[in-house]
């Protein structure tokens, strides 16, 4: 009786298992339907022009909707993108900028420096000589 019993539960658990598999499918098959209806609903340019001039329009309006629904995204994002790069170049000038006043700086500093090494070594052998050696 137990083998039957567990085999039952097994059973149960299949079709619990299948019961979700197939809601899951019947969700994805709605959201397509509901994602490509506008694609089913005639609209004006699709009802069958009477004129060569207006299958021309109807063709131009179309082939323009494709490519502004597959386009669009990459030219927001592309946009924006070269938005973020300029304001980087800005930014790499700006920095360009302050690194050579800071180096400007750090030379006049160095050489600054070597002026007043220079005095002061002058200086020094100067003082040296003039001082008598106590021999």
């Amino acid at each position: 009786m137990s083998a039957l019993h567990a085999e039952t539960i097994e059973r149960s658990d299949e079709d619990a298992d299948l019961a979700a598999v197939t809601d899951v499918e019947a969700g994805i098959r709605d959201f397509v339907r509901n994602d490509i209806a506008y694609l089913r609903r005639p609209t004006p340019s699709m009802v069958p022009p009477s004129e060569p001039s207006e299958i021309a329009e109807a063709t131009v309006n179309n082939v323009n909707t494709l490519i502004q629904r597959v386009a669009g995204q990459s030219l927001n994002e592309i946009e924006n993108l070269i938005g973020e790069l300029e304001s980087l170049r800005d930014l790499m000038h700006n920095e360009g900028q302050r690194v050579q006043r800071e180096l400007a700086g750090y030379a006049q500093l160095s050489q600054a420096a070597m002026k007043s090494s220079r005095i002061i070594a002058d200086n020094l052998a100067q003082w040296k000589r003039s001082t008598p050696r106590a021999d």
